[in-house]
């Protein structure tokens, strides 16, 4: 497919956060914290972030060794999150999205919750399709 045959949405997005509420993330019957489903939808309603910085509750994102795994995609790459444990790193994300909708661009993610970046792949030779050299 070439430059000229991608499909572009009217609105495009800076990222997309999907956020896991899966079998583990958000289970407190399994020792896990909260995962604010219901609050995070309604900020993200509030705070105009729809369009821009989509918001995707998921079912299992793995690693499930990790409790409360956020994945932040945009076109430049994926940034994985986890073991969000409280509504106030959940608050944080949603500062920060807010923020780069404001900017129009993506903004640094606050030091905080980088301090909660996983990486959940091993290292290795970059993934090619059939025909790529």
């Amino acid at each position: 497919m070439s430059q000229s045959e991608v499909i572009t949405p009217k609105w495009q997005m800076l990222a997309q956060i999907s956020i896991c509420d899966g079998c583990c993330c958000g289970k407190k019957e399994k020792g896990h914290p909260e995962v604010p489903v219901q609050w995070l939808k309604q900020e993200w309603k509030v705070r105009g972030l729809l369009k821009r910085v989509h918001l995707s509750v998921s079912g299992c994102l793995g690693p499930c060794d990790m409790p409360n795994v956020v994945m932040i995609t945009n076109s430049e790459g994926t940034q994985w999150l986890a073991r969000l444990y409280s509504r106030r790193h959940f608050a944080m994300l949603a500062d920060w999205a807010e923020q780069s909708k404001d900017a129009d661009e993506l903004l640094p993610l606050p030091k905080e919750l980088l301090s909660l970046a996983l990486m959940p792949y091993r290292a290795q030779a970059p993934l090619r399709f059939e025909g790529q050299r």
